[in-house]
C-alpha cells in the first residue's frame, strides 16, 4: 500500500477538484452572481498566497508547503500537514474555482444576446446548424444531437454569431449525411435550454436538410463509423447490434430490447466510450511504437496521436473527453519520467476540464465516469484485499473491479432510476473478459473500412465477443428479480451511498487492531440488517406489483381517480398519457406493474387532474412531449423535468416518433393556436404496431374540436381513450367514425360531475367499456380477433 507521504501527494489537488466542480455547478445556473463570486474567490486566493510569501521570507516553512516529511521524536517520519500545507492546497483550489468562474462569467454575455435574439419562449425559426457531436437515438423514436446554431433570414437581424443548441429530430429527417461536421437548414420551434445546460437553445426540428455534409476529418470518421455499422448489420441476433456500440460508441443499431437488457444487467456502460476505451487505444499505440524500438518520446507521441485520432473517431463527449483528457496528463508525465498517482491525475484531469468547460459540471455521464475511475483508484484494492479472506485472490481481484465501480455509481444512477441490478456484478465479471476483445476488434473492423471483406471477417470476429455480452445481458435480465426498487430521489441516493460505506468498511478495513475489528464487526452487523429489511420488503414489493395483472398487456389505464394516467408499451419501451391527480396514485401504479422508467411521457395538457401526480415520474423520464402552456406554473413543471434529465418538447400535428415498435403521430393540436391553452388544445396522439392496437387518445378535448378532429382520423381505430373522463361534451360522428371495439375512461368513483355520462356510455354501445370507477385498473391485450380487456374487479371480456 502507497505510504502516508505518497497519499498526501495524491490529493492534494482532489479540493481544487472539488471546489471548481461546485462552484460550476453553482455559476452554470446562477450566471448573474458570477462576478461576485470570482471576486470572493478570488481575494481568499490572493490572502492564500500572500501568507504562502510571508512564510516563506520568514523561512522554515516551504518543505512542509511542498508536502516535506517530519520525523518525529520516536524516528517514525510522516508527511508535513501544517498550517502552511493546507494553505497552499486551498489557495490552488479558490484559484481553481475563481478561474472556472472568469470563464462562466465571459462566456454570459453572449449567452444572453442569444437568448434575447432566439426569445423568451417557443418561436418558429429558421436556422443553420452545424452539428458537433454524435447524432443518438432518443425517446420517442427521434434523434437528437448538439450543435452550433445561428439564425437566418428576417429574423436573424443584427444578430449573426453561432450559439449551441441541442437539435432533435424525428428518426424520418435522418440520413446518411447528417453527421458530425454536417451543415443543416433547419426549421423548427426554439425554446431556452435549462439552465445549467451548455445548450443556450433547445430546437426541435419540423424539417432538417443537409446543406453541406461532413468534410475534410469529419467525413473520413463519419464513413468510417457508418461502414462498421453496416457491416456489422448482417450479423445475426444482438450481437451485431452491439459491434458498433463496443467499438465506437455507436448505439444507432440497438434495438429497444437490447438496450433494455443491456441497463437492466448493468452493462449499459460498455457501449459508452470511456476510459477503458481510451486505455486500450493507448496501449496498443505505445506496444507498436516500443516494437519498433522507438524511444519514450517517440512511444508518448504515438500515444497521443492515436488517442486524438480516436476522440475524433468518436466525437468528443464528457466521458471520452475525461478519459482523454486523463490519459493526456499521465502520458506526459511518463514523458517527464514521473509516474503520476491516479487520484492526482483524475483531479487534475477534472479541473483542466471544467476550466475549458464548465457545463460539465451538470453532467449525468461526466459525474458517472469520474465517479467510477476515483473508485478504481481508491477501493479497487482495498475491496480485493478484503475479498481475499473468504475467496481465491484471483477471484477477489476480478470482483473488486465492477463492486467498486457500482458502489460509487449507484447512489447517482438511482436519481434517476430509482431500482438497484441485483445481477448487475456478476454480468460485469463475466463480460469483462469480452469487453477488451469486442473493443479491439471492433476498431480493427472500423479502420478496414478500405478493404471491405477484411473489413467484413473482423465484425464477424468481433461479433463472438459482443455476442456472448448481448447472452449475458438477455439472460441476467430474464433472471428473477433483475431489477427491483429502490428508495428515489436525494434520500434514496444518500441511503445507498451509507449502504455502500458500509460495505466499504465491512469488507475493505484492514485487521490489525481491536479498534478496527469492531468497526467491522459492527458495519457487517448493519449491512446484514439492512440487506434483510430491504431485500425482505423489496421481494415482497416486486412479487405483488404483477400479481393478477396479464403480462402480455400494451394499454393499461391506472387508477388514479378522477384523472387519467395511460400506459402503452410495446417491447420493453414504455409510453405514460398524463400522470393524474396524485403522485403517490400513480407512483402505486407503476410500482405494481413494475415499471421504474418512463420513455415518452405526454401531458396532455395541464390541468391538475393530467398533470398532479408528475412528482413521481420527475427523474425517471426520457422525453416529455406537452401541450400548450398557461403560466408560470407550467413553466415550472416543465422545467423540473428538464432539470432532472428529460427532454421537453412541446407537441404539434404532424409530430411522429417510434416507441419501441410502435409508432406514435399527434393528431392535435393544430398550429395557429385554434383554441386556448388547456381542455381544447389537449395533445391528442395516436399508437399502433409493435404490439399495440391501433389506438386514440383524446385528453379532454370537447366536441368542437373532436368534429375538426374528424379529418386527421380516417381508420377505424381498436382502442380509444374516451375524452374528459366520459362528460357529455363529445362529437358523436368521431366516435362513429372511428368505432372502437374498445373505450377506455379514467374517472374517480361517486366523483359530483356525473361522468361518465348516460349519453356518452350510450354513444358506446358495442365497444367494450373499461371504466376506472367501477372496474379498478384496466388493460388492453392482444391485437384483432385475440383483443380483450382485463379489468382488475371484472371477469377478461371480449373486446367485440
Amino acid at each position: 500500500m502507497p505510504g502516508p507521504e505518497r497519499r498526501w501527494r495524491s490529493a492534494r489537488l482532489v479540493p481544487a477538484a472539488a471546489v471548481s466542480w461546485a462552484v460550476a455547478l453553482a455559476l452554470v445556473n446562477a450566471p448573474a452572481a458570477a462576478p461576485a463570486a470570482v471576486g470572493v474567490l478570488a481575494v481568499a486566493a490572493g490572502a492564500g498566497a500572500g501568507m504562502l510569501v510571508i512564510r516563506s521570507r520568514r523561512g522554515g516553512a516551504m518543505p512542509e508547503a511542498r508536502g516535506g516529511i517530519r520525523e518525529a521524536g520516536d524516528g517514525t517520519r510522516t508527511p508535513a500537514r501544517s498550517v502552511t500545507g493546507i494553505v497552499a492546497v486551498m489557495t490552488v483550489a479558490l484559484a481553481a474555482g475563481a478561474a472556472v468562474g472568469v470563464h462562466i462569467s465571459l462566456a454570459q454575455p453572449a449567452r444572453e444576446r442569444a437568448l434575447e435574439a432566439f426569445g423568451s419562449g417557443s418561436r418558429v425559426v429558421e436556422v443553420e446548424a452545424r452539428v458537433t457531436g454524435k447524432v443518438e437515438p432518443r425517446g420517442g423514436g427521434q434523434r437528437a444531437f448538439d450543435a452550433v446554431i445561428r439564425l437566418i433570414g428576417p429574423d436573424a437581424g443584427s444578430t449573426t454569431g453561432w450559439t449551441d443548441a441541442t437539435v432533435r429530430v424525428s428518426s424520418e429527417q435522418v440520413s446518411r449525411e447528417l453527421d458530425a461536421g454536417a451543415l443543416v437548414f433547419v426549421t423548427g420551434t426554439s425554446r431556452p435550454a435549462y439552465p445549467g445546460d451548455r445548450a443556450v437553445v433547445q430546437l426541435v426540428a419540423h424539417e432538417a436538410e443537409v446543406i453541406a455534409p461532413p468534410a475534410g476529418v469529419w467525413r473520413v470518421t463519419a464513413d468510417l463509423r457508418q461502414s462498421l455499422v453496416h457491416a456489422a448489420a448482417g450479423l445475426p441476433g444482438a450481437g451485431g447490434e452491439l459491434v458498433p456500440g463496443l467499438a465506437v460508441g455507436d448505439t444507432s443499431a440497438v434495438s429497444a430490447q437490447t438496450d433494455a437488457d443491456m441497463k437492466a444487467s448493468s452493462l449499459s456502460h460498455l457501449t459508452a466510450v470511456s476510459g477503458a476505451n481510451c486505455a486500450l487505444v493507448v496501449g496498443i499505440a505505445f506496444v507498436v511504437a516500443a516494437g519498433l524500438r522507438a524511444g519514450r518520446g517517440i512511444r508518448v507521441v504515438a500515444g497521443v496521436g492515436a488517442l486524438v485520432g480516436f476522440v475524433i473517431l468518436v466525437t468528443p463527449e464528457p466521458s471520452v473527453v475525461r478519459a482523454a483528457m486523463m490519459a493526456g496528463i499521465a502520458m506526459l508525465a511518463v514523458l517527464l519520467g514521473r509516474a503520476g498517482a491516479g487520484v492526482a491525475v483524475l483531479s487534475a484531469a477534472v479541473v483542466l476540464l471544467l476550466l475549458v468547460d464548465p457545463w460539465l459540471s451538470g453532467s449525468l455521464g461526466f459525474a458517472l465516469s469520474v465517479a467510477a475511475t476515483a473508485a478504481l483508484l481508491t477501493l479497487a484494492r482495498p475491496l480485493a484485499s478484503g475479498l481475499t479472506r473468504v475467496m481465491p485472490a484471483t477471484l477477489a481481484l476480478a470482483l473488486s473491479v465492477p463492486l467498486s465501480a457500482q458502489l460509487a455509481c449507484g447512489p447517482l444512477l438511482v436519481l434517476i432510476d430509482p431500482s438497484l441490478p441485483v445481477w448487475g456484478v456478476p454480468a460485469n465479471l463475466l463480460a469483462a473478459p469480452a469487453a477488451p476483445a469486442a473493443t479491439v476488434l471492433g476498431l480493427a473492423a472500423c479502420m478496414a473500412a478500405p478493404i471491405p471483406v477484411v473489413q467484413s471477417g473482423l465484425a464477424a470476429i468481433a461479433w463472438l465477443p459482443a455476442a456472448w455480452i448481448a447472452g449475458i445481458a438477455d439472460t441476467t435480465s430474464a433472471l428473477p428479480f433483475a431489477r427491483i426498487p429502490w428508495v428515489d430521489g436525494l434520500l434514496g441516493a444518500a441511503l445507498l451511498a451509507l449502504t455502500g460505506g458500509l460495505v466499504v468498511l465491512a469488507v475493505a478495513l484492514p485487521g490489525g487492531g481491536r479498534q478496527r475489528d469492531r468497526i467491522r464487526r459492527v458495519s457487517s452487523i448493519l449491512l446484514v440488517g439492512v440487506v434483510t429489511v430491504w431485500g425482505c420488503g423489496a421481494l415482497a414489493t416486486t412479487i405483488s406489483q404483477r400479481w393478477g395483472i396479464p403480462a402480455d398487456w400494451s394499454i393499461l389505464m391506472c387508477d388514479v381517480g378522477q384523472g387519467d394516467a395511460v400506459l402503452v408499451r410495446s417491447d420493453s419501451a414504455i409510453a405514460l398519457i398524463d400522470t393524474g391527480p396524485d403522485p403517490a396514485l400513480v407512483s402505486a401504479c407503476l410500482d405494481r406493474v413494475g415499471i421504474s422508467r418512463v420513455d415518452l411521457l405526454v401531458l396532455t395538457h395541464f390541468d391538475k387532474d393530467h398533470v398532479g401526480g408528475s412528482e413521481a415520474v420527475i427523474g425517471r423520464v426520457g422525453s416529455v412531449l406537452h401541450g400548450p402552456t398557461d403560466g408560470r406554473a407550467d413553466e415550472r413543471l416543465l422545467a423540473e423535468f428538464g432539470e432532472a434529465g428529460a427532454q421537453v418538447v412541446p407537441a404539434e400535428e404532424g409530430m411522429s416518433g417510434l416507441l419501441g415498435a410502435a409508432r406514435w403521430s399527434v393528431l392535435w393540436p393544430r398550429a395557429g393556436a385554434l383554441f386556448p391553452a388547456g381542455n381544447d388544445s389537449s395533445v391528442t396522439v395516436s399508437i399502433e404496431g409493435g404490439g399495440v392496437p391501433r389506438s386514440l387518445f383524446l385528453g379532454d378535448l370537447s366536441a368542437d374540436p373532436q368534429r375538426i378532429l374528424r379529418t386527421s382520423v380516417r381508420d377505424i381505430v381498436e382502442v380509444v381513450k374516451v375524452s374528459h373522463h366520459g362528460s357529455a361534451d363529445q362529437d358523436p360522428g368521431l366516435y362513429d367514425q372511428i368505432a372502437p371495439r374498445v373505450a377506455l375512461i379514467g374517472v374517480g368513483a361517486e366523483n359530483t360531475y356525473g361522468h361518465p355520462t348516460a349519453t356518452t356510455l350510450g354513444m358506446l354501445q358495442g365497444s367494450a367499456v373499461g371504466r376506472t370507477d367501477q372496474d379498478g385498473i384496466v388493460a388492453v391485450v392482444g391485437e384483432g380477433d385475440a383483443l380483450a380487456l382485463w379489468r382488475e374487479r371484472a371477469p377478461v371480456a371480449g373486446g367485440g
